[in-house]
Order: structure tokens, then C-alpha cells, then sequence
């Protein structure tokens, strides 16, 4: 297979940092190994290695490589052959008989039915297949998908291991001298059954080379990952809140979110937040804390005690006062991570955070304060290995911003665990409140018109605030193909040529550029080779419905030439950030935005940075963590990452509390303004003032009670407002979602209703979409002002991608 150059280029830049990504859980001493040789391969994954997600996760590379490859082109041999055989058969027999079931549940329900079956996730089948092979060194494979449009389940063969993989993963242990376990998912699986297992890695889903990174880690590449989510049973997450509710999701348990759960309510999960071990092993020397200003500053050594290359990451938290505000027992100020330390070798690391980025919300007052008192400095390698570095006593309490409550109040109050006292008798660092500036936001401001909006006819303006729909309309806008000027790209923009406005083309993500492989160029036109739907969808279409699905929008001439358009799949957005490492996330972005130079894309619909909620959400696959500040900064590097390239931006979504795929377009999430700001919104704006990215896409869903596409308080005063953000605002991919379900409890949103509040385009568009609009602009709800003012940002944007 005959590499371009650029394909070349990108697998070399990714290579040497995957087994950043990958998080070794346990280990016995028993790996690396120290050369190729005979190794036996259980398990799902081996030939069924998952590259990424379903549905926007999905990238059409020009190959993938599974694990049985992976260690064959390392010089490995399989031994275990004939049961990978055995397994392939069982599991085809199972995937044609889910097919059937699946296909006659979902019969007449019409286009739903090709919705239902986005990220459906068939439960692994129980068999029974000898496992009698020689050898010594054995490695199991278990792998999950996740995915676009479903969620996950507490059941066998998802979250929950079945009785076969049980069985077989404690045999093998007993069985191997050397016996490695590794997890082929996009977040937890229940691994309390089998932790007697000496050797446990999270792979995770590392994009086109998967297979061959964990043959390189076999082989000694160290593991550095930390885990970005804290991992459980199914009985041990503290689930105070609701999920997966069919009208309305309370979020009862507020700021209380994942390990700030867990640490604060004394629950011990199977794997802290932060964790992560080595080939090798770490000794984190006495800290130093000293203050710059309102910056505190944390010094330590690193020091490599053990036999092997590695690296480490320092994490630093903070416990901070709770006078008036119940506060989590500790949470993440800030983290680094070390440069590859030989055996023996040494690095001092310096954590710097701002005081100002650990204020907590006052939603009586509207206020991000700093409550009087001490905040206690610790310094560790994971949420739960920590030591006291240091404290700072402010003297006062600090007012850092004035804002107001944006977005209503839920039916319920936030819980409040049990406070837990520190004793502290160190030296404290003195800082004065006075040293605090505090933000005043204008809202209400006289928004900027540019002179060519002025210009532009109602109707063209309104045509510039949609996505450029066929007139025809169609299915394939519905799954992202609404493009035509790139073949496979999820949509773009409106084009007025007489006025000198150009199409911005966007394509999906977040784990490459999705677009279309194989594609005929004929005239002037551009028409993928496949169809615009992912063959995962398509086998659980009733054939009565797949007959009406219009696979290709026009066949190509004989005389069309043909060309291929391959993306390079990256890591997942959760593996990236378990690197810690956002000089690597960086690299990822400018992969992508390299591929989108190539390809003729200006927004990548990417990167995706809600918080993982609950681990059961089918998108948390391409989310980066359980934790705002982890996501924000991952976030913000690849955004930096891919705006490097000319005309080529980021669209950083879902914002907010996209956190479920069941019923996402009726789903109402009730929030407390608290957790809004101090869980569900930080990330995005770290984001935002650290990378500005060039597009911001709204959530399908509704926050107490108002879609995010509808609110004013959201797209005008708090991102740009409050955040400063300068880009462009997009809805996700709604198509008259307000039609889909008469009878649901909450209406999908509405055209004219988004423009009016702020969010400029309407994605991907069609001609309900549109006379929706031209009915609320004739009825006077939507104004030519606001259609002008949206036009502005649209037009700002649009001159720094295409110009």
C-alpha cells in the first residue's frame, strides 16, 4: 500500500505519542517484552479493533490497522488462530440475528427509523471456545463501541463484562506466565469482576494505528496516560442525579461531578481521576509554593527511580474554603507533565494557577468569589495520591466578576454532602483580597454592523443565517452530508458571488476529517461514491425504508474522474486528553488542519468538550473528561492546533450539557445556575479565551426549559458578553426538528427563534427551515437588525477562512 506524503507524515506525527494515551491500571513486572516472538490473542478486539466512535466520530481512512496486524507487522506470531476463527463465526451469527431484531422493531416508524439505529451497540454474544494454547505470553482484547445517537447501558456486553469474557479473561490469567488485559473502549467498562488480573491497560481507541500502538507498548513504548474520568462499577457511582429520562434530566446532584463526587461523599472507585502507572516508577520530590501576584506558583522534582524511560504528570489541587458555599473536598488547579526521563534521571516542574480561575459561583449575588479563609495546595500524581505542598490565607473575600443568573432556576436544590475538615498547622502564604480586580460586564451593548450586511436584501440575509440546503430537500442533510462543493462534507455556508460572499465548507469530526473517500469529479460538480450514510446505519434499515434512501445525489458521467480523499483518524477525544499532554493535543489539531487545507475545509465541526456526566452518555467517547479545566485546555490546544492553517477553523461544541444521546433533541436538563458555570460552561471558556476558535455549534438540547439555540442569555451575554467570543455561532444539525415528534413534551427548535436570539446560522438549513424564518421576519418577531447583526460575525469569520 503506497503511502502519500502527507498520510505518511501524520502517522510519524502521531506514532511516538500513543502510548501517551494508553493508561496502565496494574502491572506484575511481567511487560514490555523484550523482543517479537509466539503470542497467543483472545478476545473481541483482536480483529474487531475499534478505531474510534460511531456516527460524527466516524473518519474515512485509507486503512485501518486491528490488533492481529499490529503485532504481525511487529514480527509477532499468533498461536491463537484457530480460536479467532471460531470467535469471527460466532460473532457474525450473532450480528445477522441482531440485525433482524433490530429491523423489525424499528419498522414504520419512516426516517426515525434511520435515526434509531444511529450508535446502536449489539451486546457481545456468550460462547463457549477452548483456550488451550501454548505458550507463555497471552494478551485479551476486550473492546466496546459508543457512538452518535445512543446510549449506554448497565447491562452484559456493554458497561458490564458478560459471563464469557469473565470467565475466560481469569482462566487466561491462571493459564499465562505473562498475561496482559486490555480495554478497546471509549470509556469505562466494569473491571470489578477481574481485578485479580495482574497486568490491566486502557488502550483506549487510538485512531488508524490502534493495532500497532499496542504491539509497541508490548515491545516497551511506556504507557504514560492518566485516566480523565474516574472508573467504577456500575453500583459505585454515586448517581444522585437522573439520566436518560425520556422529558426532563435533573442534574441533582450539581457541582458534585465525578471525582468531586467521589472524594467528597468518601466513595472509593475502582480507579481514581488523574491515575496512571508506568513501565517504570516515580518519586515526586518536596514542593515549593510561592505566590506572584494572584498566581500561585507550585515547584517539584521529578525523578525516574525505575528501570525504564517514562514520563510523569504532576497534578495539583485545591481545597478551597466553604464559609457560605459548600465547596468539593478538592479539585484540579492545574497539571504538567514531564519530558521522557531516562532511568535515574531528574526534572523540576513548575504547576502555575491563577486564584482567579478557582472562584466559585454566588448564584444569590450573581458573583464568581474567593470566600475568605485558606486554601490548602496539593500536589500528587492522581485525585486520590496526593500530599499537602502548601496554603494560601486570603484575607478577605474576593470579588472577581459581577454577572448576572442567565439561566433560570430547576425544581430542586443541589445536594450538599457532608462537609469534611483538614487540619492544616504548615506555614501560609498571606494573600490580600485587595490584589482582586473585579470584572464588570456590559451587557446590552450597541452591537457592531459591518457596511455589506447593510447592503444585502432582507432575503439575503436570511439565506446567509441558514445552512445552503437543497432546494430539493432529501435525507442526507439529516446524517452531515449537506455539502456540495466537497464530497462528504456535513455542510456550508451560503454563497452571494455578486456580493462577493464565499461558502464556508464544513466537515465533521472529532477524530479527523469526515469526508467522503472515494469521490468523482464531473464538470464542475463533485459526487461521492458511496452512500452518504454509514453502512452502520444502514443494516438495521427496514429494506422498505433502505429502498426509498437515494444513495448517491447524482451519478457520475463515464467521463468523471475519479480521486480519493483520505483522512487520517487521530485519537479519540478522551484518549488525547489522558495523554495530559496538550503540546500532543496540539499536534492532533495540526494534523486535522493540515488535511483541511488539502481537502478545501474551512470548519471542522470539532472539537466536542461536555463533560462526562455519567459514563453511560454514547458521546463521551469524543469528549475529553470529567473535569472543566482538563477539557477546556485540551480543547484549546487542538483549536490552536488546527488555526495555525490558513483558513481553517475549529467549531467547539455542544454548548451546553450535551451529556445524553436518549431523546437529545426533547431532553431538558435542569441545572442549577451554579454548576452551569462552575461545571457545564468552564471548559468552554477556557476554550475561548485561550484559542478563540472560529465557530461555537449550540446543543440539541433544552436547559431548564429553553433550547440553547433559543437563548438570548446564552449566545449573546454569556459567550460574548461575559467569554468574549468573537467567532461565529451554529446550531447542530436540526432540520425542522420541531416536526419530528408532535406529541413530545418539548418542541424541537425553530429557525426564526434562533435567529433572533443571537445564534447566526441555522445548519444545515432546508425550505421548511427557511419559510420559518420568512414567517417570523414577516410577523416582525425577527428583526432586519438582528438579522444584520448576525450577518456581521457570519461575515467576519467567513473574511479570515476564505480571503
Amino acid at each position: 500500500m503506497e503511502l502519500l506524503e502527507y498520510e505518511r507524515k501524520h502517522l510519524e506525527m502521531l506514532r511516538g505519542h500513543l502510548s501517551e494515551c494508553a493508561v496502565l491500571l496494574k502491572k506484575d513486572g511481567t511487560f514490555p517484552l523484550k523482543e517479537p516472538g509466539k503470542i497467543a490473542l483472545f478476545g473481541n478486539g483482536i480483529r474487531k479493533t475499534i478505531k474510534g466512535g460511531t456516527g460524527s466520530g466516524e473518519v474515512n481512512s485509507r486503512f485501518f490497522v486491528n490488533v492481529e496486524d499490529g503485532f504481525k507487522e511487529l514480527g509477532f506470531t499468533i498461536t491463537s488462530g484457530d480460536w479467532l476463527d471460531a470467535y469471527d463465526k460466532i460473532y457474525d451469527d450473532a450480528r445477522k440475528t441482531f440485525g433482524r431484531e433490530r429491523r423489525k422493531g424499528i419498522k414504520g416508524e419512516g426516517i426515525m427509523a434511520l435515526m434509531a439505529s444511529m450508535g446502536m451497540i449489539m451486546e457481545e454474544p456468550e460462547y463457549d471456545l477452548p483456550l488451550v494454547v501454548p505458550g507463555d505470553t497471552c494478551i485479551y482484547v476486550l473492546s466496546r463501541i459508543s457512538g452518535e445517537g445512543s446510549d449506554r447501558q448497565y447491562r452484559k456486553g456493554d458497561f458490564i463484562l458478560t459471563d464469557t469474557e469473565i470467565r475466560d479473561i481469569m482462566m487466561l490469567n491462571g493459564m499465562f506466565e505473562r498475561f496482559m488485559l486490555v480495554i478497546n473502549a471509549g470509556g469505562p467498562v466494569d473491571l470489578t469482576p477481574v481485578m485479580d488480573v495482574r497486568n490491566i491497560l486502557v488502550l483506549s481507541q487510538l485512531g488508524v494505528e490502534t493495532g500497532s500502538a499496542l504491539a509497541r507498548i508490548v515491545l516497551g513504548d511506556s504507557p504514560s496516560g492518566k485516566l480523565t474520568t474516574t472508573w467504577a462499577s456500575a453500583e459505585g457511582y454515586p448517581n444522585k442525579g437522573e439520566f436518560g429520562d425520556r422529558d426532563d434530566t435533573r442534574y441533582k446532584e450539581g457541582i458534585y461531578v465525578g471525582y468531586r463526587r467521589f472524594d467528597t461523599m468518601d466513595i472509593k472507585p475502582t480507579f481514581p481521576f488523574g491515575f496512571g502507572l508506568s513501565y517504570t516508577e516515580f518519586r515526586l520530590g518536596d514542593p515549593t509554593v510561592s505566590l506572584d501576584g494572584t498566581r500561585v506558583k507550585v515547584r517539584l522534582e521529578v525523578e525516574n527511580t525505575g528501570g525504564y524511560d517514562g514520563r510523569e504528570t504532576v497534578q495539583i489541587y485545591v481545597t478551597k474554603p466553604a464559609a457560605r458555599l459548600d465547596q468539593p473536598f478538592r479539585e484540579l488547579a492545574g497539571f504538567k507533565k514531564t519530558g521522557l526521563l531516562k532511568a535515574g534521571g531528574k526534572e523540576t516542574v513548575e504547576v502555575v494557577f491563577d486564584m482567579r480561575d478557582i472562584a466559585s459561583y454566588d448564584e444569590e449575588r450573581a458573583l464568581f468569589i474567593l470566600e475568605e479563609g485558606r486554601y490548602i495546595i496539593w500536589a500528587g500524581n492522581s485525585s486520590e495520591s496526593l500530599f499537602v505542598a502548601g496554603c494560601v490565607e486570603l484575607d478577605g473575600e474576593a470579588i472577581t466578576r459581577k454577572v448576572r443568573n442567565a439561566f433560570g432556576k430547576p425544581d430542586f436544590e443541589d445536594i450538599r454532602p457532608a462537609k469534611k475538615e483538614i487540619f492544616y498547622d504548615g506555614d501560609t502564604l498571606k494573600l490580600s483580597a485587595s490584589l482582586f480586580d473585579k470584572d464588570e460586564i456590559m451587557y446590552d451593548r450597541e452591537r457592531e454592523i459591518d457596511p455589506l450586511a447593510e447592503e444585502l436584501t432582507d432575503e439575503q440575509l436570511m439565506r446567509l443565517g441558514m445552512g445552503a440546503f437543497d432546494e430539493k430537500g432529501g435525507l442526507t442533510s439529516i446524517v452531515g452530508n449537506a455539502g456540495f462543493a466537497v464530497a462528504g462534507a456535513a455542510g456550508e455556508t451560503y454563497e452571494i458571488a455578486q456580493k462577493g460572499i464565499k461558502r464556508m465548507v464544513m466537515a465533521d469530526g472529532p477524530a479527523g476529517v469526515r469526508i467522503a473517500k472515494d469521490v468523482a469529479r464531473d464538470g464542475d460538480k463533485v459526487i461521492s461514491l458511496a452512500s452518504p450514510i454509514p453502512e452502520t446505519m444502514l443494516e438495521f434499515i427496514p429494506d422498505a425504508v433502505k429502498a426509498g434512501i437515494k444513495l448517491l445525489s447524482k451519478k457520475p458521467s463515464k467521463n468523471a474522474e475519479i480521486f480519493h480523499q483520505y483522512a487520517t483518524a487521530i485519537p479519540i477525544g478522551t484518549a488525547i486528553a489522558q495523554s495530559w499532554n496538550p503540546e500532543f493535543a496540539e499536534i492532533c489539531g495540526d494534523i486535522v488542519g493540515d488535511e483541511m487545507e488539502r481537502f478545501g475545509i474551512h470548519l471542522w465541526l470539532a472539537p466536542a468538550l461536555n463533560i462526562h456526566r455519567d459514563v453511560r452518555c454514547g458521546r463521551n467517547f469524543e469528549y475529553y473528561s470529567e473535569d472543566p479545566l482538563v477539557s477546556g485546555t485540551f480543547a484549546a490546544a487542538i483549536t490552536r492546533g488546527v488555526q495555525k492553517h490558513k483558513g481553517c477553523g475549529t467549531t467547539i461544541k455542544h454548548v451546553f450539557a450535551n451529556n445524553q444521546e436518549t431523546n437529545r433533541t426533547g431532553s431538558n436538563s435542569l441545572i442549577s445556575e451554579r454548576a452551569i458555570r462552575e461545571i457545564y460552561l468552564k471548559g468552554f471558556e477556557i476554550c475561548i479565551r485561550e484559542s478563540q476558535p472560529r465557530a461555537l455549534m449550540t446543543s440539541y438540547n433544552l436547559v431548564n426549559g429553553e433550547h440553547t439555540n433559543h437563548s438570548r442569555d446564552l449566545n449573546t451575554y454569556v459567550l460574548r458578553d461575559e467569554f468574549g467570543y468573537e467567532g461565529v455561532i451554529m446550531t447542530d444539525w436540526c432540520i425542522n426538528h420541531g416536526e419530528f415528534d408532535k406529541n413530545a413534551a418539548h418542541k424541537g427548535s425553530y429557525a426564526d427563534r434562533v435567529a433572533r436570539c443571537g445564534n447566526e446560522i441555522y445548519m444545515p438549513g432546508s425550505k421548511s427551515d427557511f419559510n420559518d424564518m420568512k414567517k417570523g421576519f414577516k410577523a416582525g418577531m425577527l428583526t432586519r437588525k438582528q438579522l444584520m447583526i448576525n450577518a456581521t460575525n457570519i461575515l467576519r469569520v467567513m473574511r479570515r477562512l476564505t480571503d
